[in-house]
């Protein structure tokens, strides 16, 4: 059984306060499976790239112990390339440039080594895109987890919608929650979009943590005060994967191990933050990961 990651492999170039970069490795599906990688073993990827990426960028993707059978190259094309100029709150940013490139016309292809995903990692692309990936699953996974934005709510509502009644989480910004809604209490958003479809829902709150509902549960999971943020770039998408790579670790779907994915994603994604692109989350160790997530455990335990 597998893991199955589908989203952009792609060039980012960054700046901060902090510093800036020239192109980097980037892309929903590079920092979602890297943070997978560290709890389960059998984590697969689908994206594609141009013929630019570097060999030694899919390398490195191997050594993490993943698959890139489904990474599709394209010969005389160029990878998608995103630019962003962060903010001083590091909370808002301007995009300098997109190109899509290869991502224009992506039509995900699904190996048959890839048909026993028991868990779905949808990321960022066209709604349209994330329902053929699911379509192609000739048996449909135990867990689906989809993450999408605002742009998506602007031009693709109607697919938008029919994908999330297709999928088991959904995982959104506090402000997306807010437009998918139509209601700027939380609580009352999080209950108008688990009518339409999914089981549970990820409420991202950036610096102030993260809120998961099903039902009439409810768990807010703290963000770990940072000293110093460099780049929050991926920071969600790595919060995804860890949270996906967790629930397969364990294999068994509750509320109990979503609360506790949240924190192992948050963990991550809590690394990935501390320095530029996927630079920190590419040699973590498990100790320090077990630590990290110790920290978070202190944040919030108490008796009364």
């Amino acid at each position: 059984m597998s893991l199955v990651v589908i989203g952009t492999v792609a060039f980012d170039a960054i700046e901060t306060p902090f510093g800036k970069t020239d192109k980097i490795v980037g892309g929903a599906a590079t920092y979602a499976s890297l943070a997978a990688s560290y709890f389960y073993d059998k984590t697969k990827i689908v994206a594609v790239v141009g013929d630019d990426f570097h060999q030694e960028d899919i390398e490195d993707f191997k050594k993490h112990g993943i698959d890139v059978e489904g990474l599709q190259i394209k010969k005389g094309e160029k990878s998608f390339f995103w630019a962003g100029k962060y903010h001083n709150d590091m909370n808002s940013r301007d995009t300098l440039a997109t190109e899509l490139n290869v991502l224009a016309d992506f039509d995900p292809i699904i190996p048959d080594s890839y048909q026993d995903c028991e868990f779905l990692m949808l990321g960022n692309l066209t709604p349209q895109v994330q329902q053929t990936v699911i379509k192609r699953m000739k048996k449909r996974p135990k867990l689906i987890v989809m993450d999408t934005m605002n742009f998506w709510m602007d031009i693709a509502m109607d697919d938008l919608l029919a994908t999330i009644k297709m999928v088991d989480v959904l995982t959104i910004n506090d402000a997306e929650a807010r437009q998918l809604s139509g209601e700027y209490s939380l609580v009352k958003a999080a209950q108008k979009i688990l009518q339409m479809g999914p089981k549970y829902l990820i409420i991202k709150k950036g610096e102030h943590g993260a809120l998961l509902f099903h039902g009439d549960q409810i768990f807010s999971a703290p963000a770990l005060p940072l000293a110093e943020v460099f780049d929050p770039t991926g920071a969600g998408d790595t919060f995804a994967g860890g949270f996906i790579g967790y629930l397969a670790h364990v294999g068994t779907i509750n509320f109990n191990n979503m609360k506790n994915a949240i924190i192992y994603g948050s963990a991550l994604a809590s690394f990935c933050v501390e320095k530029f692109g996927t630079e920190k989350i590419r040699n973590l160790s498990e100790s320090e990961v077990a630590a990290r997530v110790q920290e978070f455990v202190k944040l919030t335990n108490f008796t009364i």
